[in-house]
């Protein structure tokens, strides 16, 4: 944190139950080195990374930014302890109340517990991890490009994708993390470059370029309803897996679900998106919840002899 001053720390109340280990593994799962740090300490963990706060407007532009370096401390049963630096201490109310959103920290965990415990299915995963939270987005766009970067590929393939996008694109403050790079940076590279950049294929490139374009031109990432879906639908290689994906992460629908996810699909017993649409409508409108419940026992409490890698690794349909 050298070099970044300012120094202030924060306690976050959270109402129980708070289960904030699958949470922790689940940012593990798909933190991207440079970007962000995750690290378990016996029973505490914590996450640390860069996040922008509007230092305040221009006029006809958008408020220029200022970055604050975040650590979280995970531990207690009730709470999360947050040390920012950087910025100043205007900026706090905004970093804060985008933790929480990012850490789903405000989730009515007991009417989505007592809701979800209704079906047979999920009953016995709510049981066992009351209060799961869903991890969300600091920055949709953020969160987009690196859906994309994981779209057909390894969560570990997915991590180190990332972090060649943001060492050769983005900027690196003091503390020794990055900052993402805009829509506008990667909007102004070439396919070619972020080709040779990330060493990703063309097609990917191609769509890292059309996303970009389209959020420098003012598509709303954030967004969760039909607009917002078309228009994602629309660029080259996105699909109805990452629009889907995005509707949960990037948009906080907490009633979206991706029935096109395999490792769903096999957790369900299903074969099919339309089967396991079908078989998640009773739990609307907190489908989101069912769903990272499944992809959780799945993927980060799945016995050692499975594969390690987390939800939709290698079957990330563009």
């Amino acid at each position: 944190m050298t070099g970044l001053p300012g120094e202030r720390t924060h306690r976050i109340p959270v109402a129980e139950p708070f289960p904030w280990i699958p949470l922790v593994r689940s940012l593990a799962a798909h933190a991207v080195p440079g970007l962000e740090s995750v690290q378990f300490d016996g029973a505490a963990a914590s996450v640390t990374r860069l996040l922008q706060a509007p230092v305040g407007p221009s006029p006809g532009s958008p408020a220029p930014q200022s970055p604050v370096l975040a650590e979280v401390r995970f531990g207690a049963p009730d709470s999360v302890a947050v040390r920012l630096t950087g910025g100043t201490p205007a900026d706090d109310t905004a970093v804060l109340a985008r933790l929480r959103t990012w850490l789903d920290l405000d989730a009515p965990a007991a009417a989505v517990d007592h809701f979800l415990s209704g079906s047979p299915l999920l009953a016995p995963l709510v049981g066992a991890r009351p209060g799961l939270r869903i991890p969300g987005s600091v920055d949709p766009w953020e969160t987009a490009v690196l859906t994309v970067l994981g779209q057909q590929v390894s969560l570990a393939a997915a991590r180190t994708f990332g972090s060649r996008l943001v060492t050769g694109f983005g900027t690196r403050e003091p503390g020794g993390f990055w900052l993402f790079p805009s829509p506008q940076c990667l909007a102004g590279a070439s396919a070619d470059e972020l080709q040779a950049a990330v060493r990703i294929t063309g097609s990917r490139a191609r769509t890292i370029q059309a996303l970009a374009e389209a959020a420098a031109g003012g598509l709303e990432l954030a967004g969760a309803g039909a607009g917002t879906r078309a228009e994602l639908l629309a660029l080259p290689g996105i699909g109805p897996w990452t629009v889907d994906y995005l509707a949960v992460r990037a948009a906080g629908d907490r009633d979206a679900f991706v029935p096109g996810d395999l490792v769903l699909r096999r957790a369900l017993g299903v074969g099919s998106p339309r089967e396991a649409e079908a078989l998640a409508e009773p739990w609307r409108p907190w489908r989101a919840y069912a769903l990272f419940h499944l992809w959780t026992a799945a993927a980060y409490y799945a016995p050692a002899s499975r594969p390690s890698s987390g939800p939709s690794a290698k079957v990330r349909n563009p």
